[in-house]
């Protein structure tokens, strides 16, 4: 059991935030809070242990906010709020553990609430998928390393663990916009490796053309110094 499961141990019930986002643990969401019952249920969690879970609402298929049984979700823990003029607030939050909705719970509330159950990969999973792990952590780092030099940021580089295989999956897939179907379903899987493989073929797609803008405006910075043409022949 992981420490994030530690910590959630004894939480059967969550407020439920239907969006058309998805949120992945270990991923830093902003949130801006202007309805009434949603400003409810931000002023409960902050009153409580500051938890809420967001479930996706494909908006495009459907416009019904309550979740299936068996949806999944991840839970949202707020850490930090500015309150805003009529009520309202921005709120910034981080995604913890993935949860099924087990039930959707009547409740004298103006927002869902569900039974959940949480999980995670299983250590067996993560285990046999430390292989393909290496894979993305060093195609990740390739592509961190471009975009962070195609920002121009001058602070210095900061990586990120392939300790964790499922902890490495979700970080990955929050720094890419993937479509949120197949974020979804990547969202669901129990299977690490299978999670890994997608992402590693994507970054196998995607590295040498990030790479190749990185060096070419590094180029065209230093040029910009130097005041020599560049040629790209």
């Amino acid at each position: 059991m992981s420490e994030r499961s530690k910590d959630l141990e004894g939480i059967v019930q969550l407020p439920i935030f239907p969006l058309p986002v998805i949120l992945l643990p270990e991923e830093n969401l902003p949130l801006h809070i202007f309805e009434a019952r949603y400003r409810t249920m931000v002023a409960d969690a902050l009153s409580s242990d500051r938890l809420f879970g967001i479930n996706f609402l494909d908006t495009e298929l459907t416009s019904n906010e309550r979740p299936d049984v068996g949806a999944v979700g991840c839970v949202a823990e707020i850490r930090d709020v500015t309150v805003l003029p009529n009520e309202r607030s921005n709120i910034f939050v981080k995604g913890l553990l993935r949860y099924r909705i087990v039930e959707v719970v009547e409740a004298d509330k103006p927002y869902l609430a569900a039974r959940v159950e949480f999980f995670e990969d299983p250590q067996e999973n993560k285990d046999a998928a430390k292989g393909v792990a290496e894979e993305v952590f060093v195609l990740f780092d390739r592509v961190a390393r471009a975009a962070f030099k195609l920002s121009g940021d001058r602070r210095q580089y900061e990586s990120v663990s392939q300790d964790d295989p499922e902890k490495l999956s979700f970080l990955v897939m929050a720094a890419f916009n993937i479509d949120n179907k197949l974020k979804y379903d990547l969202l669901k899987t129990t299977d690490t490796s299978d999670r890994l493989i997608k992402l590693r073929d994507i970054l196998v797609a995607v590295t040498p053309n990030i790479e190749e803008h990185s060096e070419l405006l590094d180029v065209s910075r230093k040029n910009g110094h130097s005041k020599k043409p560049i040629d790209l022949e």
